[in-house]
């Protein structure tokens, strides 16, 4: 009995317990959120643009920002925003209302067309700098590796004086994530 309980405590114990130790999730919000943090405390906005039939969206969400120092990072440098390119609801930013449009069978919100200035790509990324103007969309799936360089790239303003290329080839994990 006792040689069961040890067997128990050394490999279930872990095994249960390891999805809820030390795990950040990102906090996402609605945009009257994010825009009404931002009133208060200047942050960049991150934008993760989807749909629920995009397959590529959902492995995101499993994959990249599942990432413990994703998660990390995101929630301390931006006010994270979910935004569905098919949701029905208005959202007003920068005081222009944008509203669904039917198109075809489903239709897309004006804001992901504005944001994604009309390359309706899914996922796509967008950052919004402190005063809620568009610094850059970026299109597609994005591993755990690429996405890090990305959000660091805005988040510490290096977008401003390094060109991309530069950065991605002097850019070291150690400097943000220390691992």
């Amino acid at each position: 009995m006792q040689k069961y309980l040890i067997y128990l405590s050394i490999f279930l114990v872990p095994v249960l317990w390891h999805p809820i130790l030390g795990q950040n999730k990102i906090k996402w919000m609605s945009w009257e959120e994010a825009l009404e943090k931002s009133k208060k405390t200047k942050r960049k906005i991150f934008v993760d643009i989807y749909t629920d039939w995009c397959g590529w969206c959902k492995k995101m969400d499993k994959s990249t920002f599942a990432d413990n120092d994703i998660a990390k990072y995101i929630n301390e440098n931006y006010y994270p925003v979910k935004f569905d390119a098919e949701m029905t609801s208005p959202v007003t930013l920068k005081g222009t209302e944008y509203k669904f449009v039917k198109s075809g069978a489903r239709g897309y919100h004006e804001l992901a067309a504005y944001l994604l200035q009309g390359r309706m790509s899914y996922p796509s990324m967008v950052f919004l700098d402190e005063e809620l103007s568009l610094i850059q969309a970026i299109p597609g799936y994005q591993d755990k590796n690429t996405f890090e360089m990305i959000i660091t790239y805005f988040g510490n303003n290096s977008h401003k004086s390094v060109p991309w290329n530069k950065y991605m080839n002097l850019y070291s994990r150690e400097v943000y994530f220390g691992n």
